[in-house]
């Protein structure tokens, strides 16, 4: 049985701190893979600074190629809009019936309006919550830290947003550290958040 974390997000731009999280949930937690589920842009909200879908997926392949515990995956791009975590899952096990299975990875700080997405319970039902630190939102003291599904690992607290990177690059400040080498060099390539 292969046990992959599925890591989703618009990865708008992907940064070491994506890498540093998916990397050590992949060597440190009993996941053999983790999968990078990047979110399509959504024909019902126009938000200018998220890049199109085959640019911020080509970006993440760059990011991982020399990683073998790390994928990309395009399975939301294809899924009918608005399209919530739950069906994802629903389709990813169809796809992968034998031989897999699948672990939603999210931070902390995502873990308090769990309750509020579309069949939470399903999802804890079904599959495992693996929830790394954050702590730009304070501690979760949510009921849910305590379910059986729910499971916490102490992965380094990596506080990096791609929103911080996009003003930097914006305002022309040298943020090249934050990012894997490739995705630096594809966004400037590109001319991307500029």
């Amino acid at each position: 049985m292969k046990k992959v974390g599925l890591y989703f997000g618009t990865f708008n731009p992907i940064h070491i701190g994506h890498l540093i999280i998916a990397n050590y949930m992949a060597e440190f937690s009993d996941l053999n893979e983790v999968w990078f589920v990047i979110t399509p842009k959504s024909p019902f909200k126009v938000k200018k600074s998220l890049l199109d879908n085959h640019h911020r997926y080509q970006m993440v392949l760059e990011a991982i190629e020399d990683y073998d515990k790390l994928k990309a995956s395009t399975i939301e791009f294809n899924l009918p809009q608005p399209n919530y975590t739950v069906d994802t899952l629903v389709h990813l096990q169809e796809k992968y019936a034998d031989g897999y299975q699948f672990s939603l990875i999210m931070g902390e700080d995502n873990l308090k309006n769990f309750h509020k997405w579309k069949n939470y319970e399903v999802i804890l039902d079904q599959y495992q919550v693996v929830v790394y630190p954050r702590i730009s939102d304070g501690k979760t003291t949510h009921e849910l830290m305590n379910h059986a599904k729910i499971y916490k690992v102490d992965a380094p607290i990596v506080e990096i947003s791609s929103t911080f990177i996009r003003k930097a690059i914006k305002a022309g400040n040298n943020i090249r550290p934050m990012l894997p080498a490739a995705v630096w060099n594809y966004i400037d390539e590109m001319n991307f958040y500029k």
